[in-house]
C-alpha cells in the first residue's frame, strides 16, 4: 500500500541476507529523484542528535506561492521543537487572514525511521488524517508520537507531473553529482 511496507519488506530481506539487524533505514521517495547525500546526511543526524525521534523527515522552503498552492507538494507545520504539527496538500499555514510572511515549508520525503518503529508504524492502523490528505507521516501524530522535521537548504524538486519531470531534467543537465553517475 505505501512506501513505509515495502521499505519493511526490504528490510526484512536484507537483514536476513546479512543475518543481522539494522538500526536504522532510510526511505527515500522514488519521486525526489534530486536527493543527494548530503540530504541523507541531514536526515540522519536527526535520528542521532534526539535519541528520543523514532521518525525523521527533510523539509526545505517553498521558493513560490505557485508551489505552495501546488497540490502535489505536501506543506508542513512545525513546532519550536521542529516536530510536525500538521502536514496537508493544502497551503498551510493559511493567507487568507492577510499574513502572508508566514513559513512556505514543505515535505522532502527522505524519512529516516529507528527499524522497531518502522515496524510499529506498519502495524498501526491507517488514520483518517492520513487517508484526507494522503501523507503517511500523519499516521505517527495522530497515534501522539512525533516526526523530527531536519531543514534542508539542499534544492529538492519531486515528479508528481509530465512538467515537474522536464523541470527536473532541466536542473539534472548541470549537475555535478549527477555528471559523476553518467
Amino acid at each position: 500500500e505505501r512506501a513505509s511496507d515495502r521499505t519493511a519488506e526490504a528490510m526484512l530481506k536484507i537483514e536476513e541476507e546479512l543475518g543481522y539487524e539494522v538500526d536504522i533505514v532510510v526511505m527515500v521517495q522514488g519521486d525526489e529523484p534530486m536527493t543527494t547525500p548530503v540530504m541523507i546526511s541531514d536526515a540522519l543526524k536527526g535520528l542521532q542528535e534526539d535519541r528520543s525521534a523514532n521518525v525523521v523527515n527533510l523539509m526545505s522552503a517553498m521558493e513560490s506561492d505557485e508551489e505552495f498552492r501546488d497540490p502535489n507538494e505536501v506543506k508542513v507545520v512545525v513546532d519550536k521543537s521542529n516536530n510536525a504539527i500538521y502536514f496537508s496538500r493544502e497551503p498551510i499555514p493559511s493567507k487568507s487572514k492577510g499574513v502572508s510572511d508566514g513559513p512556505m515549508l514543505k515535505q522532502v520525503c527522505v524519512i529516516p525511521f529507528r527499524r522497531d518503529y518502522l515496524l510499529q508504524f506498519n502495524d498501526l492502523e491507517e488514520t483518517p488524517l492520513e487517508r484526507i490528505e494522503s501523507v503517511d507521516m500523519l499516521r505517527v501524530i495522530e497515534n501522539g508520537d512525533n516526526v523530527k522535521m531536519i531543514f534542508t537548504s539542499e534544492k529538492s524538486l519531486s515528479v508528481d507531473t509530465k512538467q515537474d519531470l522536464a523541470n527536473v531534467i532541466s536542473e539534472m543537465t548541470g549537475d555535478v553529482l549527477m555528471q559523476s553517475y553518467l
